[in-house]
């Protein structure tokens, strides 16, 4: 099954809707308000169930708390560890990844990243992967953490790897992407 992705940033809501009444994929949920100010007119329709047929919203309640300190494991088995958060949203710890086509044994690497420290606990964070420990390739991760009051932490990623090439002609097969939901461990 084929996809097209639009991005909505680039997109008035009119084309955005028609877009997505055609049958195309968007990225992103619809734009929230900050601080609850009232949408206008548009983004009210935009975000309205009744706009979108058949498409239920699906979002933690706003109550909880995300933290992103501690064990981590996604749909593959994979694992992460972050330490502890700072002040400043800064964070490191270690990545045991659960797949891997590099030709050496797999080892934990070194991650490193940030976060927003938002005052809803949502937070969007990224940090990077360095699997110099047994391969030539780095990976950065992008996402959002989500929690609610009665809800399990969520972290829903997408991620980019590039390995390394011998030479310029190669470039095209260097990079590739993906997503991974993580869940707390136990």
């Amino acid at each position: 099954m084929s996809y097209r992705f639009l991005s909505t940033l680039a997109l008035p809501v009119g084309a955005a809707l028609a877009a997505a009444a055609a049958g195309s994929q968007l990225l992103c949920e619809p734009a929230e308000i900050p601080r609850g100010e009232k949408a206008c007119g548009k983004e009210a329709k935009a975000t309205n169930n009744k706009w979108w047929p058949g498409r239920e919203q699906k979002r933690p309640t706003r109550n909880g708390k995300c933290n992103l300190t501690g064990w981590w494991e996604n749909e593959l088995g994979s694992r992460m560890h972050v330490s502890t958060v700072d002040n400043e949203g800064n964070f490191s710890g270690e990545y045991h990844t659960a797949v891997s086509s590099a030709e050496k044994p797999i080892k934990p690497s070194p991650l490193i990243g940030s976060q927003h420290l938002d005052e809803d606990g949502q937070c969007t964070f990224g940090f990077t992967v360095n699997w110099k420990k047994f391969s030539d390739s780095t990976a950065v991760f992008v996402g959002q953490c989500f929690a609610g009051d009665v809800e399990e932490e969520i972290l829903q990623t997408s991620w980019l790897l590039r390995e390394k090439v011998d030479a310029l002609p190669s470039d095209w097969k260097a990079t590739r992407t993906g997503r991974n939901t993580f869940t707390r461990m136990g």
